[in-house]
């Protein structure tokens, strides 16, 4: 039986790859960060098939044992602090955790058990103002602590599989998302406004940047992608996307629509919302990993809308 080791478990894309492994016969074990509030609504249905374990990415010592203890084949680096606009808020925090948490995990296996391959969950966010579309070649310009953390961390994995011959591999993931997105997360934030104020609960919803562009694509298919990679013979670096590329505005547009109402009565734009440093354009290229991989999306833009919408109004 193969074992896998997902920080950052308790996630959107933590909980779809517990069930996809789980699936597939795996013994899967998971990070949980000890909080005064419980955060496992994710994964309560499977909680019971998976192993859990207190660890913190910028904790050093915990990583190198949860590693050694494990003994993992496969590892699937996830957690981080993972919303942008919060990233210029705590930066530091943001550097810590999403940036320096990568080199501890990586250090950790090559030390521990350096035969695991690592799947590094980097980001479109590292490509920030180049034009898009964007693929393996596109130069990074990060707009963002996010952003440029993801780098480090993206960087860290490429070194590792250079210096230590270790089978790391970056999925470069564009916006994805699903009925278990975090509600601080724009999809998800009107998504629940759309249905809040269908049933008479809220009146408005304040947005930042409607123009924003984004590849928008379905969680589950995405976390496909990331077990696809580690089972290849050689380690390498994908772009994960749809191709396909909507505004904030768009989105708007369908939610509302699913629940028979006009977004331009509601939605207010408010400049609080904004980002210090605005990324217009994301639209990715994964023809590479429909070729190596034999990946690509089946859920498109309008879909994913409706999928979240109904998730909203009738419970996942």
């Amino acid at each position: 039986m193969k074992k896998a080791l997902i920080t950052g478990v308790t996630g959107q894309d933590g909980s779809y790859l517990a069930e996809l492994l789980l699936e597939k016969g795996y013994e899967v074990w998971g990070t949980l960060r000890r909080s005064s509030s419980i955060n496992t609504y994710r994964i309560d249905h499977i909680f019971d098939r998976l192993k859990l374990v207190y660890a913190d990415l910028t904790d050093t010592q915990s990583i190198f044992k949860l590693v050694k203890d494990c003994q993992p084949d496969e590892v699937y680096n996830l957690a981080a602090q993972s919303h942008v606009r919060t990233s210029f808020d705590v930066p530091h925090y943001t550097a810590n955790a999403t940036g320096l948490g990568t080199l501890n995990v990586l250090e950790a296996v090559r030390f521990e058990c350096p035969t695991a391959r690592v799947y590094q969950a980097s980001s479109s966010e590292m490509f920030g103002t180049f034009p898009a579309p964007q693929n393996e070649q596109t130069p990074f310009w990060p707009c963002s602590p996010y952003g440029i953390s993801k780098l480090y961390s993206y960087w860290t994995a490429v070194n590792y599989r250079e210096s230590y011959g270790m089978h790391a591999s970056n999925g470069i993931l564009f916006n994805h998302e699903s009925p278990r997105r975090g509600d601080t997360f724009v999809t998800k934030k009107i998504v629940k406004a759309a249905v809040a104020i269908l049933r008479g609960q809220q009146t408005e919803l304040r947005l930042g940047n409607l123009d924003a562009k984004r590849d928008w694509g379905f969680a589950p298919e995405y976390c496909q992608a990331m077990h696809l990679m580690l089972q290849q013979k050689s380690p390498g670096d994908y772009v994960i996307a749809t191709g396909e590329m909507h505004t904030v505005r768009e989105f708007c547009q369908q939610a509302f629509r699913h629940v028979g109402l006009d977004f331009k009565k509601y939605v207010v734009q408010d400049t609080k919302y904004f980002r210090p440093t605005e990324v217009n354009e994301l639209q990715g290229d994964a023809s590479r990993a429909k070729r190596v991989l034999g990946w690509e999306p089946k859920v498109r833009f309008e879909e994913l809308v409706k999928v979240m919408v109904e998730a909203e109004i009738y419970g996942e």
